[in-house]
């Protein structure tokens, strides 16, 4: 019997997505851009480039989803990428613009939200295909640095020193840390259809919002994520209640 000929082997290629991890790189880029603009006192443009990685950082995802390129490498290098942008640049920020006069207090506070960062980012990787899609658990990170920086952002705006709101300043720090490790559920907005038809008064809301935006950026922005942050605890407690009173109910009609 004759011996059949070695078949050649196909090599995997190996490399890397381009351009979603373009858009990976930008958000790093940001985020380490805004830790030296704030080493350099320029805490304007070291808050307003956490927002421009933010921007980023929404984009890769829906790049790569667009053209398909999803890929492990990719998870762990935004995942990398994220903890440098929304962990430790809002983290470091805070500490050069507030924290600093407070000695110990303040460098601990700010390692409080930046190892709260990691944490929160590590369980997200751990209930990735697991957790309930619509509900994020505990307030996502780049919310979380949308809230410290521009508390950052809206003090130099309004000619506030940060050493005047240190303890302020702290509080913020440690208390939205604690919400990303929390387990008060946030809506993911990830059930809204982009793509679908909406009424017309929708787009006149939108188009006021943008407006509202633009005339006074850091104060808009701060409120609307600091609503977003009260949201979690808000919802949760009236989720828990509802449950708590249907449970009474069935209780009672079973009875």
């Amino acid at each position: 019997m004759d011996e059949q000929p070695d078949r050649p082997v196909k090599k995997r290629r190996r490399g890397i997505y381009l351009l979603p991890n373009l858009f990976t790189t930008a958000t790093m880029f940001a985020g380490f851009y805004a830790i030296v603009a704030a080493d350099s006192g320029r805490f304007e443009a070291a808050a307003v480039a956490i927002f421009a990685a933010m921007i980023m950082d929404g984009l890769d995802g829906r790049v790569a989803r667009l053209t398909h390129t999803q890929s492990d490498f990719g998870a762990e290098y935004d995942s990398l990428s994220d903890m440098v942008a929304f962990g430790l640049a809002p983290s470091l920020v805070m500490y050069h613009w507030a924290l600093s006069g407070l000695g110990k207090i303040g460098w601990m506070a700010a390692f409080v939200y930046a190892a709260a960062t990691g944490l929160r980012l590590a369980r997200f990787n751990t209930q990735v295909g697991v957790a309930d899609k619509r509900f994020f658990q505990g307030l996502p990170s780049p919310s979380g640095a949308a809230i410290v920086g521009g508390s950052v952002w809206m003090g130099v705006e309004y000619g506030i020193q940060g050493v005047d709101v240190s303890w302020v300043a702290c509080a913020i720090t440690v208390i939205i840390g604690l919400l990303m490790v929390s387990n008060f559920r946030y809506n993911s907005f990830k059930e809204i259809d982009f793509q679908g038809k909406i009424p017309f008064i929708v787009a006149v809301v939108v188009m006021l919002g943008f407006a509202v935006l633009f005339l006074q950026p850091p104060l808009v922005l701060f409120l609307l994520f600091l609503s977003y942050a009260i949201s979690g605890p808000v919802l949760t407690v009236a989720r828990r209640r509802r449950t708590r009173a249907d449970a009474k109910e069935k209780g009672a009609s079973g009875s």
